[in-house]
């Protein structure tokens, strides 16, 4: 899959301020692409970067295999930050307006009108939609023109759970369209549901980049427990196949080198080592979790 942007050690200080430090990520063309991480962790200053808003202190980026430049940005629709829309003007003629400011896109309003499911409200003043609407009529804002890329900041921040919905629903209708997006967010549930591919950011550092199902993996463990914790232990560390031990608060999680565990075969191993086992339970480790591990590194 050929690569939408290329970024190459993007290091930025303010003063003495590290904000970023050599950030290196290719993003695929047609990706839903997350830039995960909490806030401070540089997330929007690599986007103002990659939009040209900022200059890098280090490092280069290229969009569609070149150097940035003007006629690139065009072909870029992007939202770092809450557009300066006319309360008393209706959504249509607040979009009739962006579009004169960006020299396209009058004859896309309709479409965007519709894509964004604002048809029927587009005489409707600003002032009068829910929030969830007036991201709605932001992204339609972007739409304009038909850029094949999109650069999101926080598409969901602020919003009701309805708005959240809303939002990464057009996420999703837009990247079945097949335009790239690339978007920051510091919530997890926003990139498991949304994005196929994720760069992890923690205080300007970039921790892992790749595909959603890899870098945040949902791995399989098995939970145990015996009369005996001690001699479970024991036992479990001479079973083939165990890659690691912990201990929860009330079993042993036992985690695997392969996925394919069988629970039949763990139990009567136990058995025939002398370990009768009270509990055994095959489980999930949740995104959050394994969220946290990285982070934590």
């Amino acid at each position: 899959m050929n690569s939408i942007l290329s970024i190459q050690s993007i290091t930025k200080f303010y003063g003495r301020i590290r904000a970023l430090h050599e950030v290196s990520f290719d993003v695929p063309a047609g990706s839903v692409f997350g830039v995960l991480g909490p806030n401070g962790s540089g997330k929007t200053t690599l986007l103002g970067i990659l939009m040209d808003v900022l200059k890098a202190s280090g490092g280069s980026y290229a969009w569609f295999g070149q150097p940035p430049s003007e006629q690139q940005r065009r072909q870029i629709g992007t939202l770092l930050e809450t557009p300066n829309f006319y309360h008393y003007l209706s959504g249509e003629r607040n979009l009739q307006i962006a579009a004169a400011i960006k020299g396209r896109g009058q004859e896309d309003i309709p479409r965007v009108l519709e894509m964004v499911k604002l048809t029927e409200r587009r005489h409707s003043k600003f002032s009068t939609y829910s929030l969830g609407m007036k991201q709605r009529l932001a992204i339609a804002s972007c739409l304009l023109g038909d850029p094949s890329v999109l650069v999101f900041d926080e598409p969901t921040n602020g919003l009701d759970p309805v708005g959240i919905a809303e939002t990464r629903e057009l996420i999703r209708d837009m990247a079945r369209e097949g335009k790239t997006i690339l978007l920051a967010s510091h919530l997890l549930d926003e990139v498991e549901k949304v994005c196929t591919h994720v760069a992890i950011l923690q205080k300007g550092v970039l921790l892992t980049a790749g595909d959603v199902n890899e870098v945040l993996m949902n791995e399989d463990f098995v939970e145990l427990g015996a009369p005996n914790g001690d001699k479970l232990r024991e036992v479990l560390s001479a079973l083939p196949g165990i890659r690691q031990l912990k201990q929860s608060e009330q079993h042993l999680q036992a985690f695997f080198e392969k996925d394919n565990i069988d629970l039949g075969g763990i139990n009567q191993y136990c058995f025939e080592k002398g370990v009768v086992l009270t509990h055994l339970q095959l489980r999930k480790k949740s995104l959050e979790s394994k969220f946290m591990e990285l982070t934590n590194k």
